[in-house]
C-alpha cells in the first residue's frame, strides 16, 4: 500500500465516525437505533473473513434445476401472503422460489419495530406453480429454501403494490422508479471480472429487512456478503419515487489479496442500435437496456461512451483521479426509438452511481461481451481502486445509486451532451446526386443542451477530434441542427487493422474552449 490512508480505509477506531458520516450523507436519513444493525452485520463479516470459505449448498432437485426461463417464471409467490400485507405498511415483501440457476438459498430475516429479529422459512404453500407438473415431494424437499427477495410499494397505483426492488442471484439487485421497467442491474461487489483466472461471484448469504412504520417513505435492508476472497456488510436504504434512490453503505473484509476489486458494479445489455446497427433486418431499430457509459471525473470532466456489441471480448479503463459519478445510461425514452411493445426498452431506466465518501484515485472499467440475443447481460462497468489492499484492513465504500429516466440531472448544464450517435458508411454525393461510398466509416453525433442555446451558425464552433494509433481521421465538421436546436458533428475515420479496435474521440469547441462532454467511441475489432 502507498504511504497514506484514504478515507475509504477504516481502522477499528474509525467505525463509529464512519457510521455517523453515512447517516448524514444518506439522504439525511438518521441511523436507526435498532437492537440489530449495521455494526452487527459488520462484526459477522469480520469474523467470517477469519474463517475458511464454505461454498453454499446446492442440492436443488433436478425437476427445478432443469426449468427454462419461461417455466421458472410460472412459479409465483402468492401476493395475499406478502409479509406485512394488511398491516398498513407502505412496503410488503414477497419471495423467489429456487429454480433454474438460482440454486442456493438465502437466509432472510425481518427486524420488527421492537427490534427483534425473526427468520423466514421456505413454505411451498406460499407459491403457485402455474402449469408445471412438479411433484409434491419436490416442492416440499428439505433441500429447498428462499432464493431471493421482492420489495413491493404502491408507486404506480395507490391500490396496488408493485415491485420496486429485487435481490436475486449472487449479489445482484435491481430497482425501478415510477412508470419504469427493469433493465440495468446493480451488484454488491465484483471480484476478478474478466480475468483469465475466472471471476468470483460474491453472494448475499443473509439479509435483514427492517419493518417500516406506516408513515415511512424508505426501507432499510442489511446484507451479509460472502465469497472465497472477501466478506462484507451492507446497508441499503430504498426510497421509491419518480426516480428511485438506493443508498448503499458497505464495509469489506478481504480473506486474501484481490487483483480486481470491482466497486458498485453495474450490469446491462446492448444488442444493437444506431451506435452499431443490426446486421439482420428487424423492424425494431434498437434493442438495449443501456446505450452508453457516462463518467464524471471531477478533475477531467464528463465522458460519454456509446456501447457496442463486439465480435470478441473488449475491455478498457478510464482513469478517474476523483470520481464524481458514473452510470450505464439509457439516453432516449421515445417509443419510436425502439418500437417494441413487449420489451418496452423506452421505459428502462438509467443507473447512476455517486460516491458518498472519498474513494480515492481509480478507474472506471467497461467490459463489453459479444452476444447474439437480448437475453444475455453483456455489459459490465465498475470502479476499480488504484490501491492494492491487503487482508486485515476494513474497507468502506458508500454510494447512492439512482434509477431514473431523467438523465439530464446527472449532466453539467454548462456543457452540451450527446443526444444520439449514429454509425454509417462514409459517402460522397456526386453532381448527379448519387451517393457513393468513400471508403471511410462515418459517425454522426448530435449534441444538445442549454450550452448550445442561441448559438447561431456564425459562431466559432469547431470539432476537436482524434483517433488512436490504428487509424486516421479523414475529416470532421460541425453544423447547426435546426431540428434539435443543437449541433451535429460528422466524423469520418479509416482503420488500418480491422482485427484491432480503434479509439475515436470528439468534443465540441467554441472559440477554442470545450462546450460539450467528450464523446469516446471504441470501434470493436472486426466490427
Amino acid at each position: 500500500m502507498r504511504g497514506f490512508t484514504p478515507r475509504n480505509i477504516l481502522s477499528r477506531k474509525g467505525f463509529r465516525s464512519v457510521a455517523v458520516l453515512g447517516g448524514l450523507l444518506i439522504g439525511s436519513i438518521p441511523l436507526e437505533a435498532f437492537a440489530f444493525g449495521f455494526d452487527d452485520v459488520a462484526r459477522q463479516a469480520e469474523e467470517l473473513a477469519q474463517q475458511g470459505y464454505s461454498a453454499p449448498e446446492t442440492a436443488m432437485p433436478n425437476e427445478l434445476q432443469e426449468l427454462s426461463y419461461a417455466e421458472y417464471a410460472q412459479i409465483q409467490y402468492k401476493r395475499d401472503r406478502d409479509v406485512w400485507s394488511g398491516t398498513g405498511s407502505p412496503f410488503t415483501l414477497s419471495f423467489f422460489h429456487e429454480g433454474m440457476h438460482y440454486n442456493s438459498a438465502i437466509q432472510l430475516n425481518s427486524i420488527d419495530q421492537q427490534g427483534d429479529v425473526h427468520g423466514f422459512a421456505y413454505n411451498a404453500d406460499d407459491f403457485t406453480y402455474g402449469d408445471l407438473n412438479i411433484p409434491d415431494g419436490v416442492k416440499n424437499s428439505d433441500d429447498l429454501g428462499i432464493a431471493g427477495l421482492r420489495i413491493n410499494y404502491a408507486m404506480n397505483d395507490a391500490d396496488r403494490k408493485d415491485e420496486v426492488m429485487v435481490f436475486l442471484g449472487a449479489s445482484y439487485f435491481r430497482a425501478v422508479g415510477r412508470g419504469q421497467v427493469y433493465g440495468v442491474s446493480g451488484r454488491g461487489l465484483a471480484v476478478d471480472t474478466g480475468l483469465p483466472s475466472g471471476e468470483e461471484f460474491p453472494r448475499f448469504k443473509e439479509m435483514w429487512i427492517v419493518e417500516p412504520s406506516q408513515e415511512s417513505q424508505y426501507l432499510t435492508i442489511f446484507a451479509l456478503l460472502d465469497s472465497p476472497s472477501v466478506t462484507g456488510a451492507y446497508r441499503f436504504v430504498l426510497r421509491p419515487g419518480d426516480e428511485t434512490l438506493v443508498d448503499v453503505q458497505s464495509r469489506l473484509y478481504l480473506r486474501r489479496s484481490v487483483e480486481k476489486l470491482g466497486i458498485a458494479p453495474l450490469t446491462s445489455m446492448y444488442l444493437y442500435g444506431p451506435e452499431q446497427p443490426s446486421s439482420t433486418l428487424n423492424y425494431v431499430p434498437a434493442i438495449h437496456d443501456s446505450n452508453g457509459l457516462l463518467i464524471n471525473d471531477e478533475q477531467n470532466g464528463r465522458t460519454w461512451r456509446p456501447l457496442v456489441n463486439p465480435a470478441r471480448l473488449m475491455m478498457n479503463r478510464q482513469e478517474t483521479p476523483e470520481l464524481g459519478g458514473y452510470g450505464l445510461m439509457q439516453r432516449g425514452h421515445n417509443f419510436s426509438d425502439y418500437q417494441d411493445l413487449d420489451a418496452r426498452y423506452d421505459l428502462r431506466p438509467s443507473a447512476w452511481v455517486e460516491p458518498l465518501n472519498d474513494w480515492g484515485a481509480g478507474s472506471v472499467e467497461l467490459i463489453q461481451i459479444p452476444t447474439s440475443n437480448e437475453t444475455n447481460d453483456n455489459i459490465v462497468s465498475m470502479w476499480l481502486p488504484n490501491e492494492m489492499y491487503e487482508p486485515g484492513t476494513p474497507l468502506a465504500f458508500d454510494y447512492r445509486m439512482t434509477t431514473s429516466v431523467d438523465e439530464e440531472r446527472h449532466l453539467d448544464p454548462q456543457l452540451a451532451w450527446v443526444d444520439e450517435t449514429r454509425r454509417s458508411r462514409g459517402e460522397v454525393v456526386r453532381d448527379n446526386l448519387v451517393r457513393e461510398a468513400d471508403g471511410t466509416l462515418a459517425f454522426v453525433i448530435d449534441f444538445v443542451g442549454p450550452a448550445l442555446d442561441g448559438i447561431g451558425s456564425n459562431a466559432n464552433i469547431s470539432v476537436q477530434a482524434s483517433v488512436g494509433d490504428n487509424g486516421n481521421l479523414a475529416s470532421s465538421r460541425a453544423v447547426p441542427n435546426p431540428v434539435s436546436g443543437g449541433w451535429r458533428v460528422f466524423i469520418n475515420v479509416k482503420r488500418e487493422n480491422t482485427s484491432q479496435p480503434l479509439d475515436i474521440r470528439a468534443q465540441l469547441m467554441r472559440d477554442g474552449k470545450p462546450i460539450s462532454e467528450t464523446w469516446y467511441y471504441r470501434l470493436p475489432a472486426n466490427g
